[in-house]
């Protein structure tokens, strides 16, 4: 990414907000790493755009007069088609968020709002602008599969995670490492309410930038329906409803969804088809988790999910993957397998979620040796202190 500065057009009728903004911004803004432009409704925003091809994205709330942040949405694209938007929404309002994500917003975050999340969404926002920005001035040398597989590889890490929560008693980190061949693999942790933390590993189907761009649209509608619904398999069956209701490319994705609560150390999952996680216990023992019986989403409509919850202990491990990890083959051809993951640990119990990808990472490529990764790998452990 560039070092900026950003020129961001924050949208809302709220009068405080203009302040409340430069305040707290003001050392990136110091820093030169953003500017901000103001606008109090979507006509006043359009004029701004209009006027100033410099602006990078736009940040609107969607309660305004003259032009609300839908509509704005829906005008943006006549000005600059290639333009990003997030939208500051009600907390738990999906019907907003669902309209604005169907009318082109990149992300959201919600009131009141948390500056060093918006930072983190803005970041992660225009990680992605620069990578489009890429891909379009180097659309016209994609002439080959090779290309578009690159551009796709980059978009799915521009919304990948790079900070992650960390309580008195727990530590989480995911990795992601895309194969050549692009498989659509994300992985995301949210803060949620009361202190929980969402945990949410997926493997999109197909290929390529179709799949990478499926895949920013299913993690954006499991934040969303994370926020908005109480507990894992809601969550899950929400997310599946709305693929299912716009996927013309008939395309489906595979879904771990967890809730971790600090508090109780317990384990909330519901798994759409995906492979099942398992847990490392502080003795060095290793147990698969029930399965909760899902199918993979956007296949089935009103399909009904269901979930599971275990109580963990101090010195437990949780390990969430995709099948990059157990499906990697060597050189003739035998997959790495789910008895091969159980065993790297070596019968003792990591203490470090990082240390504990590291693990995996470094078992499956001296697995594989010189043979090709042909899927996405990809792992995401929660390790209890």
């Amino acid at each position: 990414m560039q070092q900026g500065p950003y020129k961001i057009l924050v949208v809302d009728d709220e009068v405080d907000l203009e302040p409340l903004f430069l305040q707290r911004m003001r050392r990136l803004i110091r820093s030169k790493r953003y500017t901000f432009v103001f606008a109090h409704n979507g006509l006043e925003a359009l004029d701004k755009l209009s006027e100033d091809s410099d602006i990078d994205m736009v940040l609107s709330d969607i309660n305004m007069p003259q032009m609300d942040g839908l509509t704005l949405l829906e005008q943006i694209p006549k000005i600059d088609p290639n333009m990003r938007a997030v939208i500051i929404s009600a907390y738990g309002d999906m019907q907003n968020i669902r309209t604005a994500m169907n009318r082109g917003a990149f992300d959201f975050v919600t009131k009141p709002l948390d500056f060093k999340d918006l930072q983190i969404t803005m970041e992660r926002t225009l990680q992605h602008i620069e990578e489009w920005k890429d891909a379009l001035s180097s659309r016209d040398r994609l002439v080959a599969l090779e290309n578009e597989l690159d551009v796709a590889s980059k978009m799915q890490q521009s919304i990948l995670p790079t900070q992650f929560p960390e309580g008195l008693d727990y530590k989480v980190f995911g990795h992601m490492r895309s194969a050549r061949n692009v498989g659509g693999d994300f992985f995301d942790v949210m803060r949620l309410a009361n202190g929980k933390i969402g945990l949410a590993i997926a493997d999109v189907s197909d290929k390529g930038v179709p799949a990478a761009l499926f895949m920013m649209s299913c993690r954006t509608l499991l934040k969303g329906a994370a926020i908005g619904q109480g507990k894992p398999s809601d969550v899950v069956k929400t997310v599946n409803d709305l693929l299912v209701e716009d996927n013309e490319a008939s395309m489906f994705v595979t879904l771990l969804y967890a809730e971790y609560d600090p508090e109780s150390r317990r384990l909330t999952y519901s798994n759409g088809g995906h492979n099942f996680p398992f847990v490392i216990h502080a003795d060095g023992s290793s147990a698969v988790l029930p399965s909760t019986n899902g199918i993979a989403l956007g296949v089935v409509e009103d399909m009904e999910y269901q979930q599971n919850t275990i109580t963990l202990s101090e010195g437990d491990t949780i390990v969430m993957y995709t099948d990059g990890v157990t499906e990697a083959v060597d050189s003739e051809g035998e997959e790495f397998g789910m008895d091969r993951l159980l065993s790297v640990f070596g019968g003792s119990s990591p203490t470090d979620p990082e240390k504990a990808s590291e693990i995996i990472f470094k078992a499956v490529d001296a697995f594989a040796g010189d043979n090709p990764q042909f899927d996405d790998v990809t792992c995401l452990t929660l390790c209890i202190g």
